[in-house]
């Protein structure tokens, strides 16, 4: 989605000054992979689906690059989302690189793309540094989780789970969050699904509002200077993502340093082509998926 560069985008319709977070380092790198999956689950924040290209695979030598660059800021972690991850071709080889560098955060439906390459995933535990997968588990209920996967891809993912943290993997979940939920009692529900998998049953639970499909424009309120600095102190701002992380994005041939992982469905996300570029430049918090980070906290990122 385009958006212009005039006081439309630098203003909210009231002709506010609109919010924005100026980054002050770069902990997290996240890389996408691609929007190419085996899925096609209908709620998927990014559209993704079999032969998808909207964002198209990241390649090794893109990666690298953007690897090189990050550790001159000291970045901490190395994360990788999709799509699926493991339909990329080369993603074990960007893996391995990375895994040289720093500890990495993969998100995964841990389906048959993950299940089929197992046998090269496994090697990676002997690398210097940790390697974590985030699974999809949308609802502790097979049913409701398959209705939107496919049959059977709840207990193929529980599967893997388990099998990755047998095998000395981390491993953690994300799952869906419905509006008036009662999230203690839904995470709860997972418990029997943990003991059977032989997980921990404290086991982190990363939850996801509705962020609604790539290009929706949902009304939301729009943040304002002035609602950042009212409603959130210092230390609730210095949590938003765009304030610590960036993403890297491959469209056209060639990548784009976005401002986070929710975003990169509008161009005026795209920070610039190098990593030095991008976090010189303030992010406006014009998406209406900004507001999720606003009113309740939302992150991709792990502790």
């Amino acid at each position: 989605m385009k958006m212009d560069n005039s006081n439309q985008w630098h203003c909210t319709s009231q002709n506010e000054p609109r919010g924005y977070i100026q980054p002050q380092s770069l902990d997290e790198l996240w890389f996408h992979a691609g929007t190419n999956c085996n899925l096609r689950c209908p709620f998927c924040l990014e559209g993704s689906k079999p032969g998808d290209n909207r964002i198209e695979f990241l390649t090794l030598t893109d990666a690298r690059r953007f690897m090189d660059e990050a550790l001159e800021f000291g970045v901490k972690k190395f994360s990788f989302t999709g799509g699926e991850p493991f339909v990329n071709p080369e993603f074990i080889q960007i893996l391995d690189y990375a895994l040289e560098l720093r500890p990495c955060l993969v998100l995964t439906n841990a389906t048959e793309p993950l299940m089929n390459q197992i046998g090269d995933v496994l090697p990676l535990l002997d690398r210097p540094n940790s390697l974590n997968f985030r699974v999809s588990l949308d609802h502790p209920d097979p049913v409701k989780h398959d209705e939107s996967r496919g049959r059977g891809n709840f207990r193929k993912a529980l599967a893997t789970l388990g099998r990755l943290y047998r095998e000395g993997f981390g491993v953690s979940i994300a799952r869906l969050m419905l509006s008036g939920e009662d999230s203690a009692t839904v995470d709860c529900a997972y418990t029997p699904y943990f003991e059977s998998a032989g997980v921990p049953l404290d086991l982190t639970i990363i939850k996801f509002p509705d962020f609604h499909l790539p290009g929706s424009l949902p009304q939301v309120a729009e943040i304002t200077e002035t609602c950042m600095t009212r409603y959130l102190s210092a230390e609730q701002r210095d949590k938003f993502m765009c304030n610590f992380s960036k993403m890297i994005v491959r469209k056209n041939g060639q990548c784009g340093v976005y401002a986070c992982t929710l975003v990169d469905d509008v161009e005026n996300y795209d920070l610039g082509k190098t990593l030095h570029e991008a976090m010189e430049k303030r992010v406006l918090l014009g998406h209406h998926r900004c507001y999720s980070c606003f009113a309740g906290g939302a992150s991709c990122s792990e502790g």
